[in-house]
């Protein structure tokens, strides 16, 4: 084989893209929002602003609305700088057909890209605040930390009690953040955590940053995580479908309450 490096790249984008086209077929009678997987990422990839920003649910939600091909050419040549030529070849397309996909992929992540805190201790500062915030149910203090126009976005896939639309204002999502941190007997009855089950709340990292796990005997359930701009909660992300947990482990991190 003369070049075994295009050869795997040439076969792991077809998969890829075939497996793109699978999902979003799925996705079409998917219940509720959508939001990836969760990444376990570890504390230091928090660090880098560049390496944190491309692994983020918000940059992830972003690429998702992005077709296959946009989204495979997108990430060759924007993340792994892979040349036209070489992306061409893998494609089976002309190489000004992908500069135009190309193209078009960046104009559409430009335009949908979220602000990302630049500043990671301020990031982590926000986010310390807020996790106080949710666990000692204070409402005042919780208010402070959201932007006015703070968005929630809740992943349940119609398999647990969770809003299916999303949330928009510090009014609205404030109350529910604090009534999800309740756990409900009706709530643990929809994510399949029996009432003796150990429960627990973990700060882990994922996704490039800090997020709140809640664990029930060692077994993720609530994954919740937040974004920060201009020193404010701008966006909530909350994922309880079941079946978005089923490859994700639980890191030890630190246990908030038991």
């Amino acid at each position: 084989m003369d070049d075994p490096e295009g050869f795997l790249v040439t076969v792991t984008t077809r998969l890829a893209i075939d497996r793109l086209r699978r999902i979003q077929a799925r996705r079409e009678a998917y219940v509720g929002e959508w939001l990836p997987e969760p990444v376990m990422t570890s504390e230091d990839v928090a660090e880098d602003v560049v390496r944190a920003e491309s692994v983020s649910l918000a940059l992830l939600v972003v690429l998702e609305s992005l077709s296959p091909l946009e989204r495979a050419v997108f990430v060759l040549r924007d993340v792994f700088s892979f040349s036209y030529a070489e992306i061409a070849a893998a494609l089976e397309k002309t190489e000004p057909a992908v500069r135009q996909v190309a193209a078009r992929a960046r104009a559409h992540v430009r335009e949908r890209r979220p602000r990302f805190e630049v500043d990671p201790r301020v990031w982590r500062q926000v986010n310390d605040q807020f996790i106080g915030a949710c666990l000692n149910g204070g409402v005042e203090g919780l208010m402070e930390l959201l932007a006015p126009d703070v968005r929630l976005i809740a992943d349940s896939g119609g398999n647990a009690v969770a809003p299916r639309r999303m949330l928009v204002g510090a009014d609205r999502v404030a109350p529910f953040v604090l009534k999800i941190m309740q756990f409900g007997t009706s709530f643990l009855r929809s994510v399949d955590v029996g009432p003796d089950a150990h429960i627990e709340y973990r700060l882990v990292y994922a996704n490039g940053g800090p997020a709140i796990q809640a664990v029930a005997d060692g077994r993720p359930f609530v994954h919740f995580q937040v974004q920060v701009t201009d020193g404010k909660v701008s966006a909530c992300y909350l994922i309880v479908n079941p079946e978005k947990f089923s490859g994700v482990m639980s890191q030890n991190g630190w246990v908030l309450r038991p």
